[in-house]
């Protein structure tokens, strides 16, 4: 069973952690954020929004920090590698779907870069070290995972891992796969905004909330507050 099926009903969480049944789900706060080096090699503006897909972790903390970006428009919660069928919640933390818990974010390139989103991503949004797992979270569907949609985001996402890595940016060896996007699964109403609509939820608390705080603090210039975020329809 994974972890997080505890958190499927809002309010468990908190009674589990009163219990100390979830104990191992709550890491240090402040531990997870590291301040990059802008990529080298980045994509060109273009016409119109634009779409990327990422994958590390609870798709819970993606899509709240994501929402947070100057420039984006919309971020939706999914699954993406793996098939139609088991693209639903239930199956895929069963971990063998080949699904990974993914964001879709719209995103404006005249205000934020392709580049950009990818040194959010690694800033702060996950831990690109981590094989298979992100934090408390155990699973391939928790694994890091760059959903490129063409070729340049393919070129700017490998320059860029290419660039941390000769930098050694990170004390291990970058994990994140760099893939193209097949699909893009919605997640189910309840997982949408989830962050937002559950503040106080012990796993937001702890794995999530700090991670938008990180961002405001490293990246101030790419910082807006979330009511900024327009509404808007996944097509």
């Amino acid at each position: 069973m994974s972890i997080r099926r505890f958190k499927l009903l809002p309010g468990l969480a908190s009674l589990l952690l009163t219990a100390g049944l979830v104990a191992c789900s709550l890491p240090a706060i402040g531990s997870d954020a590291v301040s990059l080096p802008d990529p080298a090699v980045d994509a060109s503006p273009g016409q119109g929004n634009q779409v990327a897909v990422l994958a590390g972790g609870c798709f819970w903390g993606l899509q709240s920090v994501f929402e947070h970006v100057k420039g984006v428009k919309k971020v939706w919660a999914g699954y993406s590698g793996g098939a139609a069928n088991t693209a639903e919640y239930e199956r895929v933390s069963d971990g063998d779907t080949g699904h990974a818990e993914t964001v879709k974010i719209l995103y404006d390139p005249a205000k934020v870069s392709y580049g950009q989103l990818l040194k959010v991503y690694f800033s702060v949004a996950t831990d690109p070290t981590q094989l298979n797992r992100q934090g408390p979270d155990v699973g391939t569907q928790y694994r890091s995972v760059i959903f490129y949609g063409n070729d340049e985001q393919k070129r700017v996402a490998t320059a860029y891992i290419a660039q941390l890595t000769a930098a050694k940016s990170f004390p291990g060896p970058i994990v994140t796969q760099v893939v193209p996007l097949q699909a893009f699964y919605v997640a189910e109403a309840y997982h949408q905004e989830y962050a937002q609509r559950h503040p106080n939820d012990p796993y937001i608390v702890f794995n999530d909330a700090p991670k938008v705080t990180h961002l405001k603090q490293l990246l101030p210039n790419l910082y807006q507050p979330e009511q900024m975020v327009v509404d808007v329809q996944l097509h």
